[in-house]
């Protein structure tokens, strides 16, 4: 059994770093969905910025507002408008095609890659 990429979101842009809330990343929930990703799902997150990297789980935030918030810890170590990447594994046996998807500067989406 190995961790294989499964679901990306590629150069989205983070909207809002709130450290007060309790933790995880906020994700428009129409990004989750094209993604194949899954409210309360653990995500590796990675800054294109700043080359920080860490594990968390997702919120979905309002469907079509273009939401992508650091929440809690994460906010420290990711900063509003930094590109980040949210990539989501799946522990299989078998190799997969992962659903990578490419947004805008407005965390719209733009194409699967």
């Amino acid at each position: 059994m190995r961790f294989i990429l499964r679901s990306k979101i590629h150069k989205a842009t983070v909207t809002e770093a709130n450290l007060d809330y309790i933790g995880s990343i906020t994700i428009d929930e129409e990004l989750i969905e094209k993604a194949n990703l899954w409210p309360g799902e653990k995500v590796l997150v990675a800054s294109i910025t700043s080359g920080a990297r860490l594990e968390t789980y997702i919120i979905a935030g309002e469907r079509g507002s273009g939401t992508i918030c650091m929440n809690g810890a994460a906010a420290h170590l990711i900063k509003k408008g930094e590109e980040i990447i949210v990539m989501g594994f799946e522990l299989t046996d078998k190799p997969i095609n992962p659903k990578n998807i490419l947004v805008d500067k407005n965390n719209k989406f733009v194409r699967f890659n």
